[in-house]
């Protein structure tokens, strides 16, 4: 199966389809994004230029199955399409993360969250403790958390 996003004039993520391999193949039988886009434009009633191809398999610009990555991540619904970077982009989780394009991900001001210690990983893997870090917006920081498990 191929899937396609149907993306809006604003460049929003409005639907995922998936696309029967037959759809989308060409006169060589070579899977071909322009041959699924005519076809659902045929068949959906959308312009064919805002069916854009996306990768189940991808997800920060990795292929899960060592593939070629495409298109930075999956689409999603309310996803947006940056035809610039030909990256699907998710929500922005904050207001002061940016886009780090090589993994086609957001990213802290700072930079990702630090590591847990080998203590608090080994009191997460017990299931004594549940340490992990969260992002505060009004700090600008990442902030440790320990729940008891």
């Amino acid at each position: 199966m191929a899937h396609f996003a149907k993306i809006s004039e604003d460049n929003i993520v409005l639907q995922v389809l998936a696309v029967d391999d037959k759809d989308v193949k060409n006169e060589n039988n070579v899977e071909t994004e322009s041959v699924g886009q005519a076809y659902l434009e045929t068949h959906n009633n959308w312009p064919a230029n805002m069916w854009i191809q996306t990768s189940y398999n991808t997800f920060n610009n990795q292929h899960r199955n060592g593939g070629i990555p495409l298109r930075g991540n999956y689409a999603g619904i309310g996803h947006t399409w940056d035809q610039d970077n030909q990256i699907f982009w998710p929500v922005k989780p904050f207001a002061s993360w940016v886009k780090l394009i090589s993994e086609a991900r957001w990213q802290s001001p700072i930079g990702d969250a630090p590591e847990l210690t080998q203590e608090q990983q080994d009191q997460n893997a017990a299931n004594t403790h549940w340490w992990f870090y969260s992002w505060n917006e009004d700090n600008q920081s990442w902030d440790l958390t320990n729940r008891l498990a």
